[in-house]
């Protein structure tokens, strides 16, 4: 099939290649001419603009930074609705607000374009090889129509109701995923300053109900002293601000959300906001004096 992809980003060009791999051919746009030449390399096609590369394609995918990004590829001047004909599907894949996605696909619609919201876990990792979690909102016979699509770059890709559903579970992942990287932060923090191995408590409790895919992805990294990105402090501030955002929208208090964001804007204040989220490590080594690795 004839995609268009729009964002070559961390998340991005990966999702990309293997969509290449995958035997699709591609027509590519991102603002970072470098990254298009990378993916062009691969077999993609370079795209002159945003109308340009949605006015090739039966299905388009965005994977874009935050809703603001989304609204001006989608909604402005020389953007996907000018350029994409009615019956085209967009997937919309970047992490944004739920209000923003019922936005965009209420303009879409307008305009004859089917849109999902579909965005992922998992980091670079999962996105390089292919095992992104996928949740989807929208009409789910669309969701149907492209799950084979949404399958050549994750593992699992699950419908979870009306267009913005995608973005809800989204939010519910990252504050998951926030507050368990603080809980191992802290713990490890705890160890190191007692004197025991950090390792060696890794070791004893991963197999335990403290086991989880966080903390086999993360505390290694804190061990380390490693903080090259998988998914950046910044993007996880981000999202907590969206889920921040929702909650008081539809009165849901998060106040443990609230404290992690703004351990993260700590940590971005400090100049760590390129740096993995599991440089909340770097919080705790602030306010504690003793680093849990390197």
């Amino acid at each position: 099939m004839k995609i268009g992809f729009i964002g070559l980003g961390i998340m991005g060009k990966p999702m990309a290649k293997n969509l290449l791999k995958a035997g699709h051919e591609l027509v590519v746009f991102d603002v970072n001419k470098a990254n298009v030449d990378d993916v062009a390399a691969a077999g993609a096609k370079a795209a002159v603009s945003l109308s340009d590369a949605a006015s090739q394609v039966p299905v388009i995918i965005t994977m874009l930074p935050n809703s603001p990004h989304v609204k001006t590829v989608v909604l402005g001047e020389k953007g996907i609705l000018e350029g994409a004909k009615p019956g085209t599907i967009l997937i919309d894949m970047s992490s944004i607000a739920p209000l923003a996605s019922q936005e965009v696909e209420k303009a879409c619609a307008a305009r004859g374009i089917k849109m999902i919201d579909a965005p992922v876990s998992g980091g670079e990792p999962k996105a390089v090889d292919g095992t992104l979690a996928i949740m989807v909102g929208g009409d789910k016979a669309v969701f149907e129509e492209v799950k084979g699509i949404l399958l050549q770059m994750g593992a699992t890709a699950v419908y979870c109701g009306a267009i913005g559903a995608g973005n809800t579970t989204k939010l519910a992942n990252q504050i998951v995923v926030g507050l368990n990287i603080a809980a191992v932060a802290e713990a490890f923090t705890l160890v190191k300053k007692a004197g025991v191995d950090p390792q060696l408590v890794f070791e004893a409790i991963k197999g335990g109900l403290a086991g989880s895919t966080v903390l086999n992805a993360k505390a290694p990294t804190m061990i380390e002293g490693n903080f090259k990105p998988g998914f950046k402090i910044d993007l996880h501030i981000k999202d907590l601000a969206n889920a921040l955002d929702t909650g008081h929208g539809v009165g849901s208090p998060l106040p443990l959300t609230s404290l992690v964001r703004e351990m993260m804007e700590t940590l971005h204040a400090d100049g760590f906001g390129q740096d993995d989220h599991s440089a909340l490590a770097r919080y705790y080594a602030k306010v504690s004096g003793t680093k849990i690795g390197k």
